[in-house]
């Protein structure tokens, strides 16, 4: 593989534990859910607004806006205000100490590898920038914000949607060949490789037994003769 001048990963199942996500993360997040927002008012006030006007009843009070975001969290939805108040329920429980951002040791040392060695990295993720800077910046290797040069979310389009990738090539100022995107998600894959990009499946669970994608399983067998400047 031609070394590229970008990499755009993905966070669960690629860089973290997918466990990590729906066994910490979201159980933390629904269990504060309602006290949050009892809490904070005024800050969540623009979520419920925003609960409103997705489901076209302005007349729905607090209890039911709590409610449907309580279901959307059950049916993890990928809906803007519930990452919204889920971030800001993982921010509380970062900065309190109660969280740390699982990343796997491998990818790590990867990330380090290439961003000395001047690859621009980059995070597309369904959840929000402001819940990828927490896991990155709170995680247990350190704070690995530093290594990214920007983070895209579903603000930019659906990640089974090939405009997305266009997109995100069109902000990187690159062509799309020379951008690198992980993912163990074969249906984004597809959509970046349609658009021009160059793709690699992470297989942490095991190797599949066929895929028309390049396949690692781990960081270090991605762009190996990248070494540390």
């Amino acid at each position: 593989m031609t070394t590229p001048r970008a990499i755009v990963t993905d966070i669960e199942g690629t860089t973290s534990s997918i466990a990590f996500v729906h066994e910490v993360l979201f159980p933390y997040s629904r269990a504060r859910l309602a006290d949050y927002v009892a809490a904070h008012p005024a800050e969540t006030a623009p979520i419920l607004a925003a609960v409103r006007e997705e489901v076209a009843d302005p007349a729905m009070d607090a209890a039911d806006c709590v409610d449907t975001l309580l279901q959307w969290h059950r049916e993890d939805r990928k809906i803007g205000p519930l990452k919204t108040l889920q971030g800001m329920i993982w921010a509380e429980g970062f900065a309190e100490g109660a969280l740390r951002g699982h990343v796997y040791p491998d990818a790590v040392a990867g990330l380090r590898r290439w961003h000395a060695a001047g690859i621009a990295l980059y995070i597309y993720s369904s959840g929000s920038v402001g819940a990828q800077k927490l896991l990155f910046g709170h995680s247990e290797a350190g704070d690995l914000n530093p290594l990214f040069s920007g983070r895209f979310d579903t603000a930019i389009g659906g990640k089974k949607e090939t405009a997305s990738y266009r997109a995100i090539a069109q902000a990187l100022a690159l062509p799309p060949a020379q951008i690198l995107f992980l993912s163990d998600v074969e249906a984004e894959l597809a959509a970046a490789q349609e658009a021009g990009m160059a793709v690699t499946l992470l297989a942490r669970d095991g190797l599949p037994d066929a895929s028309p994608f390049p396949v690692a399983t781990g960081f270090e067998t991605i762009l190996p003769e990248v070494a540390l400047s």
